[in-house]
């Protein structure tokens, strides 16, 4: 197991209230699944992420990443923690226009103190893994839309995340480029051993991942697989019976 959110509940406030955003979720992935998060807006999907990504405490509850309680850090070894276990692929790729696809991911490596003598290489590794080795050197305005999607994927794994948090990521993406990219994300969760969490509105490919589970007004109630499989030990928060499946990981080699 590489993440779990124990028991967390956030609140936001709300007037003379607050707003409960998170209502005692619990959730497990283990390293090299994938589990889908769906759920209508304002369900709590992104509350969960950005509590997953430390970058909001709960009120209350855990979030253990990589073995580490990250509730009992400071915030600078939060962010520490998030530079070297934590990648986040954002719904818009936001890569800068003046960086080529391979500085996209030298960037992270920089940022992280990381020696830059190896940065290009793996900058390249990464790239091959998505199927842009080609695209190395081009900038953003000379990629597709898709590829764009693909170089956001391969920068959240420049510094080999335990974590692997994703966003939306086919929102802006047709039916064949959006399950290629989904293909991909199943394929390196499952060779890189990351735990991935994929928030989406797009039920059209859940088929591919090992566990789908829902969010409703800030609980998680409820799961499905792609094949019969015994719930995940030690979920909490109306999430115990989200199962683990067999989807199938395609290669996207041929994604554009």
């Amino acid at each position: 197991m590489t993440l779990l959110v124990h028991d967390v509940t956030l609140t936001y406030p709300d007037g003379e209230g607050r707003l409960t955003a998170l209502d005692a979720v619990g959730l497990e992935v283990p390293a090299g699944t994938l589990t889908a998060v769906i759920g209508p807006s304002g369900s709590g999907k992104s509350s969960l992420l950005a509590v997953a990504a430390t970058l909001v405490t709960p009120d209350r509850g855990r979030v253990v990443v990589a073995g580490e309680d990250t509730t009992r850090l400071r915030p600078a070894e939060k962010s520490v923690l998030r530079r070297e276990k934590i990648g986040i692929v954002f719904q818009q790729p936001n890569l800068p226009a003046s960086l080529t696809a391979a500085e996209q991911l030298q960037v992270m490596a920089h940022l992280a103190g990381r020696p830059a003598k190896g940065a290009r290489r793996r900058a390249l590794e990464l790239l091959d893994a998505v199927g842009l080795a080609d695209q190395a050197d081009r900038r953003p305005h000379q990629l597709s839309g898709g590829q764009r999607q693909r170089v956001n994927i391969a920068r959240a794994l420049m510094n080999e995340p335990a974590v692997l948090l994703v966003d939306e990521p086919t929102s802006a993406l047709d039916h064949e480029r959006g399950a290629a990219v989904l293909d991909l994300l199943v394929t390196l969760t499952r060779e890189r051993s990351t735990a991935t969490v994929l928030v989406t509105h797009d039920h059209a490919h859940l088929d591919r991942v090992d566990r789908t589970v829902t969010m409703s007004d800030g609980r998680l109630t409820g799961g499905r697989a792609g094949a019969p499989a015994g719930a995940v030990p030690g979920t909490r928060g109306g999430a115990g019976g989200a199962q683990r499946g067999g989807g199938a990981a395609a290669r996207a080699e041929g994604a554009r």
